[in-house]
C-alpha cells in the first residue's frame, strides 16, 4: 500500500469533530478500544481540556483533513505515577496501512522524550495485531497480558501490556 507523509501537529478544539469521527468508528466496529458507546462532542471536549502541555494531543493531517490524531494521557492519577504516560494512536479506517498510525507514534516518542517522561505504556487488546506490531517496531516491549480483561462483542478481550523506556 501507498505510504503518505501527513503532517503532525498538536490538535486544537477545531479537530475534535474528526478526531470524535475516528474515534467513534472504532467504538462501534473494533475491539481497539473497550468503550461501547459513542463518545459525545461534550466528553470528547472534557477529554481534550484534560490534556495539557505534558499530554498533548496530536493531529495527522493531509491536504487540510484530520486523517489521525494521537495523545499522550496521564498513566494514573497517583502523584507518583507523574513520569509515566499511555499513548493513544488513532487513524481513518480507510487510510489505515499508509504510514499515518507509523508517523503519529513517531512523533509521540519523541514528544514524550522532549517532555522528559520517564517511559510510555500501551494498552492493546490482544487481538489487534497491527497495532502491537506497530509498537513493536518503536522498541516496546510486552509487559503483561492480562486475560479477559474486557467484554465487547460478545467476547472476552485479552489486553497486552506493552512499555517503552525512553
Amino acid at each position: 500500500m501507498r505510504k503518505v507523509e501527513p503532517k503532525i501537529r498538536l490538535a486544537t478544539e477545531a479537530d475534535l469533530p474528526a478526531i470524535n469521527d475516528i474515534y467513534n468508528y472504532y467504538v462501534l466496529n473494533s475491539t481497539c478500544t473497550f468503550q461501547t458507546e459513542p463518545e459525545t462532542s461534550e466528553d470528547r471536549a472534557r477529554w481534550f481540556a484534560l490534556h495539557d502541555e505534558l499530554h498533548p494531543v496530536t493531529a495527522a493531517e493531509i491536504q487540510g483533513q484530520v486523517v489521525g490524531w494521537a495523545s499522550l494521557s496521564r498513566y494514573h492519577a497517583r502523584s507518583a505515577y507523574r513520569h509515566t504516560v499511555e499513548d493513544s494512536v488513532y487513524v481513518r479506517e480507510d487510510l489505515r496501512s499508509h504510514g499515518i498510525g507509523t508517523a503519529l507514534l513517531k512523533d509521540l516518542v519523541e514528544r514524550a522524550k522532549q517532555l522528559g517522561h520517564h517511559s510510555i505504556v500501551a494498552t492493546i487488546s490482544a487481538d489487534q495485531t497491527g497495532s502491537i506490531e506497530l509498537h513493536r517496531r518503536f522498541n516496546f516491549l510486552e509487559a503483561g497480558h492480562i486475560r479477559e480483561a474486557g467484554r465487547k462483542f460478545d467476547r472476552w478481550l485479552d489486553v497486552i501490556l506493552m512499555q517503552k523506556m525512553l
